[in-house]
């Protein structure tokens, strides 16, 4: 029963590749996160676009470290 009870919650709470996420468009940006509040984005002194997780990962952004 524990054993379902982890699958279910990892099922849940992945993220897919299709997933929207928000990206600091600039040239410096290394980072993607879920939040578009994220405490990563604070900084962002360019325009903040929702893009797929794919699309983030073409770019070279990673996941943010505050959302890991």
């Amino acid at each position: 029963m524990k054993l379902i009870s982890i699958i279910f919650f990892l099922c849940c709470t992945t993220h897919s590749p299709d997933d929207k996420v928000y990206i600091c468009f600039s040239k410096g940006a290394t980072r993607y996160h879920y939040k578009e509040y994220c405490r990563g984005l604070s900084s962002c002194k360019h325009v903040i676009k929702k893009v797929t997780v794919e699309e983030a990962r073409q770019f070279g952004l990673t996941l943010c470290h505050w959302e890991d």
